[in-house]
């Protein structure tokens, strides 16, 4: 399978990412709607209703799986990229499954489900592990940093730019810093264990060009000093 992306981010567009299929090719889609154009026999693509066990128990997502000789190309909107993670059997990492655009022929994917007031903190229930040989396609704003866990000394990372992190890692959800530093900052996650971590570093940027387009001092001081002033104060 052949990945080719065509960033159009210069005009808003967001970017463009077109799958080319060999015979004996499969993709997993799980955003199948952003499946802009396809080339290919109708019988190509088969879309079937996934359960996501345990986060849930009514709910159910569609996925798309296309086999080759095909092609198609996928929209993503603005500010977002995909990265393609090749994958071997000894893969531990879990991943967000907001995150994960696809999974070719040859990955197993199975469910990790959070702990209940982890979910009710990061709006989140799930974690997938995938196993095998073949690769996966991840969702990221902005690049995608990866850093190393230590046994004992703690890596915090803001609990929506994890991407990824080992299944046998602790993870506990805080704040760090001082009284004021605690107050306005999102929930972060503590790791600690063995492998690295992955993250996305663009997710502030939104945030961050609000702040120098639109605020002025004055405002800004108010949301930063008064508790809680980021919820009251917009």
């Amino acid at each position: 399978m052949i990945i080719r992306m065509e960033d159009a981010s210069g005009n808003g567009a967001g970017q463009a990412v077109t799958f080319s299929l060999q015979e004996g090719d499969v993709a997993h889609i799980l955003h199948p709607d952003q499946i802009v154009a396809y080339r290919g026999p109708s019988h190509g693509r088969s879309d079937k209703l996934m359960n996501v066990k345990g986060m849930y128990r009514k709910q159910k997502l569609i996925r798309a799986d296309i086999s080759g000789p095909s092609q198609f190309t996928a929209a993503l909107p603005r500010g977002f990229n995909m990265r393609e993670i090749q994958l071997t059997d000894n893969q531990d990492m879990l991943y967000d499954f907001r995150h994960v655009f696809f999974y070719t022929k040859g990955i197993n994917m199975q469910t990790r489900i959070l702990k209940i007031k982890n979910m009710f903190i990061t709006r989140d229930a799930v974690k997938m592990k995938f196993s095998g040989i073949g690769s996966i396609g991840i969702l990221t704003q902005g690049p995608v940093c990866e850093a190393k866990l230590h046994p004992t000394e703690p890596l915090y990372v803001d609990a929506g730019s994890i991407i990824a992190y080992p299944e046998n890692a602790k993870l506990e959800l805080t704040v760090y810093g001082n009284h004021l530093a605690s107050q306005h900052m999102n929930y972060h996650w503590k790791l600690t264990g063995e492998g690295s971590v992955l993250f996305q570093a663009g997710r502030q940027n939104q945030q961050l060009e609000r702040e120098m387009n639109d605020e002025g001092i004055i405002k800004r001081f108010l949301r930063e000093v008064i508790p809680f002033g980021g919820v009251f104060i917009k």
